[in-house]
């Protein structure tokens, strides 16, 4: 495919602001998140000539998905199917919205339309179908939904960068977060049910109907070392989980040995973990002191109290004394 390279490159290093005034000032919706932006931004000025209708992404040869996916900056791998999902999902859906976990609130006809559009069957109940959907979700992984860290950082290596040029001045707006602090600090520490420690090695070592992969499967049998880790990560980041601690959380994988290079390995890791961080209560902001857990967390002891007692009596007698000698 021939496209604008400079404009693409240009895009890819867009920040949220900038790829809102691109939209405004070519006419396109300027709402939704920073990937929302740059995904439409790429499919109505980079590949303006394609069609990328549903219709059109179904017509589309093997290669062409492929050279498609490169050019949108997401994994371009995968069956022919696998493809043709990964290219609508990208174009259509949010991926911090479209999760397995928000499936559950979602009604059956819009599960229904999901499973239409992913090429999925469409009988059975509404759990039926949301476990389809999720099955999708989960073996696509982190695929889609966000342009590749290299290309977000450098751009394309062999185009000459120029700066991104902004027409009018903006102010930034102040964004203020509110955030739930629990009265009573959450113990990340504390293991997870057995069932939900079952069920992230389930997912961990699933296969998807296709082969074995060793490396889940040695992932599987080490959960309880997986689950310990995510609990250490927590506490020390204050309760949150974001894209940082993830990388933290592959970094110490790869220093101990584990094998997660593999790009399925890692997505399905990644998968597992979120689950586990969120099941022990993980936000994306950090919503408590660092590392005070109640494990962790100061506690006053009954010394101290009796050295609080004596130094009140203390100071009680002196003010007597004092006010004897007025």
């Amino acid at each position: 495919m021939s496209v604008d390279r400079v404009l693409l490159d240009q895009l890819y290093r867009a920040r949220l602001m900038e790829l809102r005034e691109r939209a405004e000032a070519a006419g396109y919706r300027k709402n939704g998140s920073v990937e929302v932006l740059r995904a439409r931004l790429i499919r109505n000025q980079v590949m303006q000539d394609h069609d990328l209708g549903w219709e059109g992404i179904q017509s589309m040869p093997h290669q062409e998905l492929g050279e498609a996916l490169k050019i949108f900056g997401i994994k371009s791998s995968g069956s022919h199917k696998e493809r043709r999902q990964r290219l609508w999902l990208h174009l259509n859906h949010d991926s911090r919205r479209l999760t397995v976990e928000n499936l559950a609130e979602m009604e059956r006809e819009k599960l229904h339309t999901l499973c239409r559009k992913l090429e999925l069957q469409l009988t059975g109940t509404r759990t039926v179908l949301m476990g389809r959907v999720a099955g999708v979700l989960a073996s696509q992984g982190r695929g889609w939904g966000q342009i590749k860290r290299s290309l977000r950082r450098n751009g394309l290596p062999d185009v000459e960068k120029e700066p991104v040029k902004i027409s009018q001045p903006f102010e930034l707006e102040e964004e203020f977060i509110v955030v739930d602090v629990p009265e009573t600090p959450i113990d990340f520490l504390q293991p997870i049910s057995q069932h939900l420690m079952e069920d992230a090695a389930d997912l961990l070592s699933k296969n998807d109907g296709k082969k074995e992969v060793p490396e889940l499967k040695n992932l599987a049998t080490m959960i309880q070392d997986i689950e310990r880790m995510i609990g250490t990560i927590l506490n020390s980041h204050g309760g949150r989980w974001s894209e940082q601690e993830e990388e933290l959380f592959l970094r110490i994988a790869i220093r101990r040995g584990w094998q997660v290079e593999d790009e399925l390995v890692s997505t399905r890791l990644l998968l597992v973990a979120g689950r586990i961080a969120e099941a022990k209560g993980s936000r994306e902001t950090a919503f408590q002191e660092l590392g005070a857990t109640p494990v962790t967390a100061p506690k006053s002891s009954m010394k101290d109290s009796d050295a609080i007692s004596r130094i009140r009596a203390k100071m009680t007698e002196a003010e007597q004394i004092i006010s004897g000698l007025r």
